[in-house]
């Protein structure tokens, strides 16, 4: 009996439970990433991201006064002053990278040469030496303290609207929408036609194209990289945007020509027999019925072509060649600051996050026809 179509199964708690495991487990970095992208850089190196709604301890570097500032009072030489522009309670502090806490509020730290440092639990310091002193700049302290919860737009700033700003992603946002949304339209208008002149028009060696398409569905582009940038780069079309679009269009058509194909297949057959009798052309039938019924298997489509091209770095890489910057895209972009700002984790998080908005919108706006392309064709 527990077998009989339409009972309820005992285990469906164990699917739900799954379900709500693997969305946690999908969203827990995402909201890591997007709460780092609001800390700044002293937070995210003295804590984690969970603890961004808490007080956290924070070990800086300060310096003192320089000597020029340094007074005379009697056999010594005087340096005094607030290591903090604001009320601050510090734990502990200490003069050396290797002991950042040795020394409690209000200790004295005996220094090279008979100098002696002082600080106070409010910050404020009293740094002596016995001879005058020289150089440019004042005397190391680390400081322990307990900082609130702090958050900032400056990373965004600094990522999409400062102008002067290295690691400025506005160009590279715009750079990638200028290449995902023709990569996009392009093989959906192309593979529409084939899919449907495949599924409802007789022509000799139309089972031979359908299998070929099958084929070529699981051919690794790595293969056709060479000879298609080369083909490019002899016609011309190699260092631009164009390129790039039709290495995208070549590579997405097999998965568009089969998805779409299917999907067309599954259509009754009365709906298109009836046009015909009713003196329909081809081309009417296709812009008029075809495409308003494919519209779940378009989106369906669309989401895949548009999430691979958004993060694509590769074809990127190869077809769109760039020396100036000038149409660099963001996974690029993100790539060049690993390289050169590899330590400002609020850096790379703003510009991973700024990354992932985009998809996030596409996905969850068109989700809702994505299983019902997928398994459009399926069943009868």
């Amino acid at each position: 009996m527990d077998n009989i179509a339409g009972k309820k199964s005992s285990l469906t708690w164990v699917v739900n439970i799954s379900a709500a495991a693997l969305v946690i487990l999908w969203l827990i970095p995402t909201l890591g990433l997007f709460i780092s992208s609001f800390r700044t850089a002293d937070q995210i190196s003295s804590s984690g991201w969970w603890n961004a709604m808490f007080p956290t301890e924070q070990t800086v570097q300060l310096r003192t006064a320089p000597p020029s500032d340094q007074k005379q009072e009697g056999d010594l030489w005087v340096i005094e002053g607030e290591l903090f522009d604001q009320p601050t309670t510090i734990s502990s502090w200490g003069s050396s990278s290797r002991a950042v806490s040795a020394y409690a509020p209000g200790e004295t730290a005996d220094l090279r040469g008979g100098e002696q440092l002082t600080v106070t639990e409010n910050g404020a310091y009293r740094f002596t030496s016995p001879e005058e002193m020289s150089g440019s700049r004042g005397q190391r302290v680390f400081v322990t303290t307990t900082v609130p919860p702090q958050f900032t737009l400056e990373n965004y700033n600094q990522i999409l609207i400062n102008p002067q700003s290295d690691e400025g992603m506005a160009k590279a946002f715009f750079n990638t929408l200028t290449v995902t949304i023709p990569a996009t339209i392009i093989p959906i208008l192309v593979a529409a036609f084939a899919a449907y002149a495949l599924a409802w028009m007789d022509f000799p060696g139309r089972a031979l194209l359908i299998a070929a398409i099958v084929g070529l569905l699981v051919v690794p582009l790595q293969l056709a990289l060479i000879p298609l940038l080369k083909l490019h780069n002899d016609i011309g079309i190699g260092k631009g945007y164009v390129g790039v679009w039709l290495a995208h269009t070549a590579f997405g058509m097999p998965l568009a020509i089969y998805l779409l194909r299917n999907y067309m297949a599954g259509l009754p057959r009365d709906i298109i027999e009836n046009a015909r009798v009713d003196g329909a052309t081809e081309f009417q039938i296709f812009v008029k019925i075809i495409l308003p019924l494919s519209f779940p298997a378009l989106a369906s489509f669309a989401i895949f072509q548009f999430l691979w091209t958004w993060n694509d770095l590769l074809v990127a890489l190869v077809f769109l060649i760039d020396a100036t910057g000038e149409t660099t895209v963001m996974t690029r972009q993100i790539v060049e600051l690993l390289g050169t700002r590899g330590g400002n984790w609020e850096i790379l998080a703003t510009s991973a996050f700024i990354s992932i908005t985009v998809p996030l919108i596409v996905f969850f706006s068109m989700q809702r026809y994505l299983v019902r392309g997928l398994l459009a064709g399926s069943v009868k």
